[in-house]
């Protein structure tokens, strides 16, 4: 083993290190005899002199000493070091320290920001177009199907019941397919009445409403190619009955379409527990039919009135298949969002939601953590999208 005088200098560290182990392992080779006396325990374990036992080693508890004050003084003077540093930063003009990133340069933060944004885009518009493609794929196949049953063949002519059903379940069958897609309004009146209780914005309302009408009449055309020339003459284009004035058909249709909206906010309400919200909207359906089919042929739906009619040509009375579903879609909006279950959006919040700045429309049918609150408008998941970009 070196030797070491005090006379020397202190050792390195790695020196001492070594010094330490051999120590250990002659420690622990030697028998042990028991513990020393407790005037020898009470003494100091090191002192400024070698250690008895072995005259050419240093004593460990020394080693460790000065190993523990080297390190604090490296400490230190780091500390020292960064202080300066700071004192240093501190005594820059403020313009210079504004000017000049902490963390990366400008170039990188310049090509994060646009890869963000590119992000952010990509995933607004994919977002998007999903929901209206949903909406144009439900509002076609509603059409298809729903005013397919109304067809006079030579034959036979449909029942008022079997119309009623088939427009109860094509109903049921959209709105569980593109529920958590576009929330399946289907019909220019929903759309309305989820704006009006500030569900979702104003932008997103007009895309919904062009993609429902687009639809309605894709599917109305699809209907018109594959009927044959004998029952496709009128394709169930809605119409006022004879002994019906016009003002009773507004009502009707006012009416039909009031309790229709309320059934969708109803099943569609995470403050209420409800069935799945495709039954209870279909069998709302199916009740409109079976009594508005006497008087106008039952539209509560603008964009179901829409289609038919611009592809056989016939608008004599078709305003008031406009007039009457959407004011009857407002008022059921008032009636539930205002009287029946009012919320606590502030002015400030609704004008916000309106306009697209804070999206807290709803997409998904589900509820609020699960994701939104649970609700048919269309529009939450693009909620924290929407206030980055």
């Amino acid at each position: 083993m070196p030797t070491h005088s005090p006379q020397a200098g202190p050792l390195p560290a790695a020196v001492r290190l070594v010094q330490i182990g051999k120590l250990l392992e002659v420690s622990s080779s030697m028998p042990w005899d028991g513990p020393p006396p407790l005037a020898v325990r009470h003494t100091k374990p090191c002192q400024p002199s070698p250690c008895q036992s072995d005259q050419h080693s240093p004593c460990v508890g020394s080693l460790v000493v000065e190993l523990l004050a080297g390190a604090r003084a490296a400490q230190r003077q780091e500390t020292r070091g960064r202080r300066g540093d700071q004192r240093q930063e501190r005594k820059r003009p403020l313009e210079q320290r504004r000017q000049q990133p902490r963390h990366q340069d400008l170039d990188t933060m310049e090509s994060g920001r646009c890869s963000l944004a590119r992000m952010l885009v990509c995933r607004l518009w994919t977002t998007v177009s999903k929901a209206l493609f949903a909406e144009f794929l439900a509002t076609g196949l509603y059409v298809f199907f729903g005013v397919g049953s109304g067809l006079r063949w030579p034959l036979g002519i449909p029942s008022v019941l079997q119309i009623a059903i088939t427009f109860n379940l094509a109903t049921a069958m959209v709105v569980q397919v593109t529920w958590k897609a576009s929330g399946a309004h289907v019909n220019p009146a929903v759309t309305l009445a989820f704006l009006v209780g500030s569900q979702i914005s104003l932008p997103r309302a007009v895309a919904y409403v062009a993609a429902q009408l687009a639809g309605a009449t894709a599917g109305a055309a699809l209907l018109y190619g594959v009927t044959p020339g004998e029952a496709r003459e009128t394709l169930g284009v809605n119409v006022v009955r004879n002994s019906v004035s016009t003002s009773q058909a507004v009502a009707v249709e006012l009416v039909l379409t009031l309790q229709l909206v309320l059934c969708v906010f109803a099943s569609t309400d995470s403050r209420q527990t409800s069935a799945s919200p495709a039954t209870i909207i279909g069998a709302s359906v199916a009740v409109g039919h079976l009594i508005g089919i006497y008087f106008t042929g039952c539209s509560m739906n603008p964009a179901r009135s829409f289609g038919p009619a611009i592809i056989v040509g016939k608008f004599a009375v078709h305003w008031i298949f406009w007039v009457g579903p959407l004011t009857g879609a407002v008022l059921a909006s008032l009636i539930y969002n205002f009287i029946l279950f009012p919320d606590t959006k502030t002015l400030a919040q609704r004008l916000a939601i309106l306009t697209g700045t804070a999206e807290v429309e709803k997409v998904e049918g589900v509820e609020p953590q699960k994701k939104e609150s649970q609700s048919s408008s269309g529009d939450t998941e693009m909620e924290s999208v929407c206030q980055v970009a």
